[in-house]
């Protein structure tokens, strides 16, 4: 299987032409065409690019019953010179194959993958926004499809990838609230998968959280509740003294690539890290001695989210604006992802600049 076997139905006009990428409201507007395969009689066929459009779904179909569904989230930029950029596509393989087979899904070929993004990008990246800290995000998704009601994996499936422009995911730093009572994940779970219902089972304590006025959860191990794992919709570093700390994956969070990525650049620039478990304790006591320099946030939507206060147990611990490490860090991955920085760890892939948009 090739790109060749790839067909494409474009749009009769796009609509980018009046889109203002000076007022980009994150996961409202998607890009002209989308990207779907079905897995059908043991193999990934039907592989086609079409205009965005609504889906039709049986009332039966099986992820609406059982959940049997899983994403990723990636992003497309731009060089300077109108190059089409994407990033690290081979861990985003491994991780969504990862996911796919904790979710009983068939995993994906490297020829339906990589073939779909790189048409899907190259044929949309009028939508990538041209402004720093911008990018095209991207979503590969995949899907039960049997219409039956019955406990068992789906036999047929679908895979799809859509896009949408995104500015800054945060635009201020953000507040925490240590949850001591929910769970995100436990041992043996699906945490490290990028499993829809993750998203679903976090929305309640995350609802709590944003009424007693904080922005995101801060999830603890589900043994103790003692032990960070990660943040709503990010992994989590603190910077206390001279080391940067952020939680090993155990196998209950999700292993970023962002996360992946600073760790890479720290090591490079000669910042000690430490990926080992850390306990909320540890955090507040070195809130306390001053040790506790800076609290971040990493993820492919949000890459940097810089935190300036943690909520535990009705008291809140004010972190100190500097931000040295993070704010570094983010210039350093977006300043890759839009070429202008070497990309000296091969992270970037380049797609053809189409003369007609």
């Amino acid at each position: 299987m090739s790109v060749s076997n790839i067909k494409i139905t474009k749009v009769n006009s796009d609509r980018v032409k009046s889109f203002d990428f000076e007022n980009i409201t994150f996961g409202r507007t998607f890009t002209d065409h989308m990207f779907s395969a079905d897995y059908i009689d043991g193999k990934w066929t039907n592989l086609e690019i079409r205009p965005t459009e609504p889906l039709s779904i049986h009332p039966g179909n099986m992820t609406l019953h059982y959940g049997q569904a899983l994403f990723e989230g990636m992003k497309a930029t731009k060089a300077q010179d109108g190059t089409p950029l994407l990033y690290r596509l081979d861990k985003y393989l491994t991780r969504i194959n990862a996911s796919a087979k904790r979710m009983c899904i068939p995993e994906l070929p490297e020829e339906v993958f990589f073939g779909g993004l790189r048409e899907l990008v190259t044929l949309d990246q009028a939508w990538i926004p041209p402004q720093s800290g911008s990018a095209l995000y991207v979503r590969p998704f995949m899907f039960a499809t049997d219409d039956h009601i019955g406990v068992r994996p789906s036999n047929t499936y679908k895979f799809m990838i859509i896009a949408l422009p995104a500015g800054p995911y945060y635009g201020r730093p953000v507040s925490l609230r240590a949850e001591s009572t929910y769970i995100r994940a436990a041992l043996g779970g699906v945490g490290e998968a990028k499993a829809a219902g993750n998203y679903a089972a976090a929305m309640y304590p995350t609802k709590l959280a944003q009424e007693a006025g904080y922005d995101q959860v801060l999830w603890l191990d589900a043994n103790e509740h003692k032990y960070i794992q990660e943040v709503g919709t990010m992994n989590i570093f603190f910077v206390i003294g001279d080391k940067v700390i952020t939680p090993n994956t155990d196998g209950t969070i999700l292993k970023g690539i962002t996360r992946d990525s600073l760790i890479t650049i720290c090591k490079d620039k000669g910042i000690q890290v430490e990926e080992r478990p850390i306990s909320i304790d540890e955090v507040i006591d070195a809130h306390k001695n001053g040790s506790l320099k800076e609290c971040f946030g990493s993820g492919t939507a949000a890459v940097i989210a810089k935190v300036n206060k943690i909520g535990y147990k009705d008291q809140d611990y004010s972190l100190a604006e500097s931000y040295q490490i993070s704010s570094m860090l983010k210039e350093s991955i977006n300043g890759i992802r839009a070429g202008i920085i070497e990309d000296k760890f091969g992270w970037l892939e380049k797609l053809p600049i189409l003369t007609t948009v």
